[in-house]
């Protein structure tokens, strides 16, 4: 079922007794080096029914809010302030008086459901027992409540499926359930801490689709803690941004979008990748790091960062003060910066991108025919027998060229990164054809040559840590590709000069080890390591997923000089479609092993033709309150199928808008019949794959 709906502007709420107080929260962790003040001086009221955002960089103060707010921090915290629920104080509450709390009085969605969710009950087991720790119930009534709270979070056939166990759900389902744990006992209080960031951006519009209306069925206040500043733009009635573990900007979402006040909130919403009809502006990242919260010096923490920062500033930190019209920020040049005279975020002309920036015209890096990889589907614990096939890519067809970037796009399960695995094996696939640089891979016959083409590929990991041996510093990892192709001591030397100077990394960090780099210096280098053997081609998967807004803007810069100065090819797997539109020359849209839309990405967007193209772009959230709340959003419901029970006819027709709407002679070919590439006569190289469409 596909449901559009149009978001609204929640009335304001006045002279409302606050569901939750908060008054200068304070929390510390021990360390080696003296305490760390992750959180320092928080206050906030939350109101019934409204929706306070919470947003800033990793290593803020989120987190360990939310957890100081529902007593989860480990016994070695200090733990200060005050915590009203309702007129009870949480501070200083044992476990037992908390755990009355917890799941009662506040509910709390987790970042990970996997991990929230005990493997060895069933979803019915567990929404039941929830039930039964806060309320006098039956093992029968709880039960039959539990499949009401799963049938209300979207859960089909939710009788059946309470009996299934969380491993047997998907990434959204198991989301899904986990809000269902949080309302049970309808609690004034939500609490959601990233509930959206390892989710598709179909399956993340679904999950705050029932955020909604489970702070709809419970009239709850609820806190929303995320990175992702189109969703709190779209949800949120309350922004609160925290900086070095304190509130540095809180006010109206309007307010704050329309007009940030505190040079940080600028400088975030500066590095958000948007594009409005082929438009770009260049990101502007927040240079430096965060400051540690151990012995913070005196002064602003964000003065060292700040381009607007005065000598004051770095004397006394400023207090979070009320102005007129916009809402409480912590800076001396707030007033400067409220009234128009000065520009927090450097006031950077936009760019508009052309034809030529846009669309290579170099020789083909890659060419895919007909790709096809298929697994086999077994059953039996000690001897495994064959019960089906899972065709993860089902005949695949792209090229790319020297200066382009294509983007593969679509859900998890979709066969992006299949296909990408296929491509960097570089042996014969099992259907299909894979030419690099001109040599067909089928064709390798000896490791010679294996080599030799290796050089030519490389790879940018997701998580740079993972990618990364702890082990070798940063000088030994640039080195250790080019010791495998035979260069001499003194010229890796010069050349990991050379590639630490070309990924803007100081040449200092040459003898740090991967854990004391940031995530964004662990990233530059894995892109150093890739660029060292002179490739001609980069697969880089989801190579941004892992980093801050701030951090990402500077690596997205950092990937389009490389292309523009050294006239790489990417191949970029990636579910951020802002991040895709910025970075993306052409698009292919997979579902379910195939190609169902490709396009130039700026034709992909403006006019998307496959009903599943036109889902994702609805999806994306949009870091402007006033779009985001009244353009119109097709929300699919369902997951998609398995890949080892195709369809015969369209792969998209269980979940497809279109299909309802057609007549049955257009329902019958798209159950029955796959269909042909369409080309679009006034859009080159823009093809489709749809009966209705």
């Amino acid at each position: 079922m596909t449901l559009t709906t149009t978001l609204t502007d929640p009335p304001p709420a006045t002279g409302i007794t606050p569901v939750l107080s908060v008054r200068d929260l304070r929390i510390s962790f021990p360390s080696e080096t003296g305490p760390v003040e992750a959180v320092r001086g928080v206050s906030f009221d939350l109101l019934p029914g409204r929706t306070l955002g919470i947003v800033g960089e990793s290593g803020s103060g989120k987190s360990a809010t939310a957890l100081g707010i529902m007593g989860l921090l480990p016994p070695t915290a200090a733990l200060g302030g005050q915590v009203l629920l309702g007129e009870r104080d949480l501070i200083g509450l044992g476990d037992k008086e908390l755990s009355e709390v917890r799941g009662n009085g506040i509910g709390m969605v987790f970042q990970d459901p996997l991990s929230a969710l005990t493997p060895i009950f069933s979803v019915g087991r567990l929404l039941a027992d929830a039930l039964r720790v806060h309320q006098d119930l039956t093992r029968r009534a709880a039960f039959e409540q539990a499949v009401e709270l799963l049938d209300l979070v979207g859960i089909p056939d939710p009788r059946n499926r309470a009996k299934s166990f969380p491993h047997e759900f998907s990434g959204g389902m198991r989301q899904r359930v986990v809000i269902a744990l949080a309302i049970a006992n309808k609690p004034s209080v939500l609490i959601a801490d990233e509930p959206t960031t390892a989710l598709d951006v179909t399956v993340q519009a679904q999950i705050l689709q029932v955020l909604r209306r489970a702070q709809d069925e419970t009239g709850a206040g609820l806190v929303l803690i995320t990175h992702d500043l189109g969703v709190v733009a779209g949800h949120a009635d309350d922004i609160a941004v925290m900086y070095a573990g304190r509130i540095v900007e809180r006010a109206g979402v309007g307010e704050l979008f329309r007009r940030p006040t505190m040079p940080y909130t600028a400088r975030l919403l500066a590095a958000v990748p948007t594009v409005d009809s082929g438009v770009h502006r260049p990101l502007v990242p927040i240079g430096g790091e965060p400051p540690a919260l151990v012995g913070l010096p005196a002064g602003c923490p964000f003065a060292s960062r700040c381009a607007l920062a005065l000598d004051a500033c770095r004397a006394d930190e400023p207090e979070l003060r009320d102005i007129t019209g916009h809402g409480s920020v912590a800076c001396l040049r707030a007033d400067e910066i409220a009234d128009g005279s000065l520009d927090p975020a450097g006031g950077v002309a936009a760019v508009v991108r052309t034809a030529d920036d846009r669309v290579g015209t170099g020789e083909v890096v890659l060419r895919v025919e007909d790709l096809v990889k298929t697994f086999p589907v077994t059953k039996g614990a000690l001897l495994k027998r064959r019960v089906g096939t899972l065709h993860a890519v089902n005949q695949v067809s792209f090229d790319l060229r020297a200066g382009e970037t294509l983007g593969l796009v679509g859900e998890s399960g979709s066969g992006k990164t299949t296909t990408l695995m296929e491509i960097l094996r570089l042996r014969q696939p099992e259907g299909g054809r894979i030419e690099i640089t001109g040599t067909d891979v089928g064709t390798i016959g000896s490791a010679a040559q294996m080599r030799e083409l290796r050089r030519d590929l490389q790879i940018v990991m997701q998580d740079p840590l993972g990618a990364l041996d702890p082990r070798l510093p940063v000088f030994q990892l640039i080195a250790e590709p080019l010791r495998a192709i035979g260069r001499d001591r003194e010229s890796i030397r010069s050349r990991v000069g050379e590639l630490l100077a070309l990924v803007g990394l100081d040449a200092s960090i040459s003898d740090r080890f991967p854990a004391a780099l940031s995530g964004g210096q662990r990233q530059r280098v894995g892109i150093a390591r890739a660029l060292a053997t002179e490739p001609k081609l980069l697969a880089l998967d989801e190579p941004l997923s892992a980093l801050d807004v701030s951090v990402q803007a500077g690596v997205i810069n950092l990937l389009a000089r490389l292309k523009r100065e050294l006239g790489l090819a990417y191949l970029v797997v990636a579910h951020d479609m802002a991040v895709v539109r910025y970075i993306s020359d052409r698009i292919a849209v997979m579902y379910l092993g195939r190609i169902v839309e490709t396009g130039d990405t700026e034709t992909i967007f403006s006019d998307p033709r496959h009903p599943y193209t036109k889902a994702l772009l609805s999806a994306i959230p949009v870091p402007d309150p006033q779009r985001e709340r009244t353009r119109e959003s097709v929300v699919l419901e369902g997951e998609q199928p398995s890949a080892a029970r195709l369809p015969a006819g369209c792969v998209f027709v269980d979940r497809c808008p279109l299909y309802r709407l057609v007549g049955e002679d257009v329902r019958e070919r798209c159950r029955t019949e796959r269909p042909a590439p369409t080309h679009v006569a006034d859009h080159p190289g823009h093809h489709y794959a749809c009966h209705a469409a």
